[in-house]
């Protein structure tokens, strides 16, 4: 199953300091790891929220879009990962080695066909199936 791995912003993130160098040389140690494992699919650090933007859709589908810098740093993404595990818990203990500290890390599936019930067209299943190799062959 693939799991997102979205690490959470704090006011050093969003402050656009991004680390020390021994904190740097830490998570590339940890990112090895993942990578040797075959778990990780892609992943990057972001940008602070001030150079982001947001897009707000009303009822009527008219857009309005919203400049960065956004307020509740709580509530923002600092970095992603997309891993391939077996399960949440496989997920959750990659996290608990993780040299983060004075950080919040969320997991989450990301949904697949097998998610949806027997009301799922079995031909947009089909189509998405054939879809994701064609994407992955693009990155």
């Amino acid at each position: 199953m693939k799991v997102m791995v979205l690490g959470k912003a704090t006011e050093q993130s969003e402050s656009g300091e991004f680390g020390t160098a021994e904190e740097f040389v830490a998570m590339d140690l940890f990112n090895e790891k993942l990578v040797a494992a075959g778990v990780v699919v892609a992943g990057d650090g972001l940008q602070p929220s001030s150079k982001g933007k947001r897009v707000a859709f009303d009822a009527e589908g008219n857009a309005t879009v919203i400049d960065g810098p956004f307020a509740e740093t709580k509530e923002l993404i600092a970095g992603y990962s997309i891993w391939e595990v077996a399960s949440m818990e496989e997920a959750v203990e990659w996290v608990k080695r993780s040299p983060l500290r004075g950080s919040e890390v969320e997991l989450r599936k990301i949904l697949d066909a097998d998610d949806f019930d027997a009301s799922f067209p079995a031909e947009i299943a089909e189509a998405e199936k054939r879809m994701r190799p064609e994407h992955a062959a693009k990155d």
